[in-house]
Order: structure tokens, then sequence, then C-alpha cells
């Protein structure tokens, strides 16, 4: 059953710091906060991001990451303590009722006075690595699908945390997220599927990605992505 709508338990923002290889910032450290908040086009107001080259901007204003998934991941690594509590993936939005097999590209959201667009998935970076302390964290939360999504804010307004998250509008309910996960890391020169994505509403790097794929008959390089710098 396709759910339409969720709690969300926890807002959460952070601040942009030094982070694990020379030369890197992160806000990936997200803590909840209780009070109501203004979400606007540059997201929820107090968050940071590290890099703006590939984190944040209209595109990446706000991240969500549905918590039944921290319950697939102690399966799969153990009881790390990142996931004793919301924010182990650098999330803004934690609930349950919503996963990648239920949200669909171009969902619009409403959520007290704010009105969200899904925007992408997540293509998870190697700081996940240096967060988890496990060499491939990025390439198992790419693998497994359990990503989070984005969204770009289409009327920015006030919310808090415990507002319901509330779809008002579904474009396109054939594409979910997990269906384009697929694409992306999986079925990734499937050429009838990444032909039919050219008519969705994709952010202009994935729209180069799947021309790319489509003309070179060949899958881009994760490696700087998933992998990073070299450590130092």
């Amino acid at each position: 059953m396709i759910r339409t709508h969720t709690v969300i338990d926890s807002l959460l923002r952070g601040r942009a710091r030094p982070y694990t290889r020379p030369g890197s910032v992160s806000a990936i450290a997200k803590t909840p906060f209780a009070e109501r908040v203004h979400i606007g086009e540059a997201g929820v107001d107090g968050d940071e991001q590290g890099d703006r080259r590939v984190h944040g901007g209209p595109d990446k204003a706000v991240h969500h990451y549905p918590r039944e998934h921290y319950s697939a991941w102690r399966d799969d690594i153990g009881d790390h303590a990142l996931l004793r509590a919301p924010g182990a993936f650098g999330e803004n939005f934690s609930g349950e009722g919503l996963t990648e097999a239920q949200v669909c590209l171009g969902d619009r959201y409403r959520i007290g006075g704010v009105l969200l667009e899904v925007s992408q998935g997540r293509q998870p970076c190697w700081k996940l690595n240096d967060r988890f302390g496990i060499a491939d964290m990025a390439r198992r939360v790419q693998a497994s699908g359990r990503t989070g999504w984005y969204y770009r804010v289409i009327e920015s307004g006030e919310a808090a945390a415990g507002d319901t998250l509330e779809l008002v509008e579904r474009a396109w309910p054939q594409w979910t997220l997990q269906r384009i996960a697929t694409m992306l890391y999986t079925r990734t020169l499937d050429f009838e599927e990444l032909r039919a994505a050219q008519a969705l509403p994709l952010v202009p790097s994935w729209r180069k990605l799947v021309q790319m794929r489509l003309e070179r008959g060949a899958v881009e390089d994760w490696g700087s992505r998933i992998d990073g710098p070299a450590a130092g």
C-alpha cells in the first residue's frame, strides 16, 4: 500500500566543521531541535553544508531519511552507536512511514506552512564511510537503495517536529525513487529505462548522467564520490 503521509518525528540541523580528511569540511553531524523553524529555498534555517559544490543548493534544500531504515542497518552492520538516534545519515527530516518504494520523483508534500517537491534521491558519498568508520559504507548505502532523498522548497514557511508531511500532488506515479535507484545503480545500462527517464524532471546532473550513458554505452566512474580523496 502506498502511503501518502507521515509524521516527521525529528527536525535536524548541523554546523559545518573540519572533517576527517585534509581540507574537508562537513555538516553531516546534525542534531534534533524542538522549536518551529523557517524552511526556505536554502533549506532549514541554521543548517549548513560543508561543500556547496555537492551539498545544499535549491535542489538539495532538505534531506529526508526514513527512520525504519535504521533497523535494517542494525541487521547489516550491528548496533552502531550512530543508529541509536536520528541524524546518522545527515538528514534534516526523520520519520517512519515513507520510503523510496513509496515516494516518487516530483511528488509535492506539505508540512506546516512549507510546500516541498521531491527533487532527487541521495547519491551517497565517502563522508559516510568516515562517519561510520566502515570503509565501504557509502557503497553499501548505494547498493541497498536505502539512500533517502532531497526536496526543493516550492513555498517557504515554518514547520516543527511532530508536524505531518502530507502528499498533495503526484505527477509521476510510476517513477518511485526505488525504480530510479535501480536504474542508476543496478540495471545501469538498461537503455529502454534510460530513454524513458529522459521525460522526467531530472536535475541537471542526473540528466547529463542519463545522456552520457545512452551516448557512450558505459557507466560513469563512481570512485571519487564514493571512495573520496586519500586519507591523510
